[in-house]
């Protein structure tokens, strides 16, 4: 168990969003300048996350959105600031593309729970913050059974799973669902129709 997650897990990783990259480098480099003329020179969307053991990190995807803004300044509803070309990017799942730059520095994982705002941290029941206990991923076992279609305590029950049950046998059937659903436009990326309420923990009795 362990010399697949800490070491064989982390080589595959490290090849494949290498790989990855090299193979999509075009499509990279395509989307970066047409997100450079569409979000005004930032193509790249940055914020800070919580990954493995609480450590904090910065990730990386593409600008979906624009800063647009109404009289009051403040920033329009999300649909109505996502370009056209962020769209196609959240239905194919493009907008993601950027954290195999993560994984190479090591932040993320190809496969692992979604890693989620830091402010959550204190919110998080002794169970539900068992999800830190691997790598953070571009996709996991919640994405692959619903996404934003479960409640949070849903979405933390299979991030435990997971955590509790990480095997080479559960990455591969993860990926396999992962390409099916993003090929079949699947709840896997639902974002750009459904946006998940903010966490504020969860009431035990």
């Amino acid at each position: 168990m362990k010399l697949y997650t800490n070491i064989i897990k982390r080589f595959f990783d490290f090849l494949a969003a290498s790989v990855g990259l090299l193979i999509i480098s075009p499509l990279f480099v395509f989307l970066i300048i047409s997100l450079l003329i569409l979000n005004n020179g930032k193509p790249f969307f940055f914020q800070t996350r919580t990954g493995k053991n609480g450590k904090l990190f910065t990730i990386i995807k593409f600008k979906t959105m624009t800063d647009k803004t109404d009289e009051h300044g403040d920033l329009l509803p999300a649909m109505e600031r996502v370009t056209n070309v962020g769209r196609i990017c959240r239905k194919l799942s493009l907008d993601e593309l950027p954290q195999l730059l993560n994984i190479l520095k090591g932040d993320m994982s190809l496969i692992g729970p979604r890693p989620l705002l830091p402010e959550y941290l204190e919110r998080y029941n002794k169970r539900q913050n068992r999800r830190h206990e691997v790598l953070p991923g571009i996709t996991g076992w919640a994405q692959v059974n619903g996404r934003n279609t479960i409640s949070w305590e849903q979405k933390f029950e299979y991030d435990v799973y997971y955590v509790e049950h990480q095997s080479f046998v559960l990455d591969f059937r993860i990926l396999l669902k992962t390409i099916d659903k993003v090929i079949n436009r699947k709840d896997i990326n639902n974002s750009e129709n459904i946006d998940m309420p903010e966490f504020t923990g969860t009431n035990e009795s």
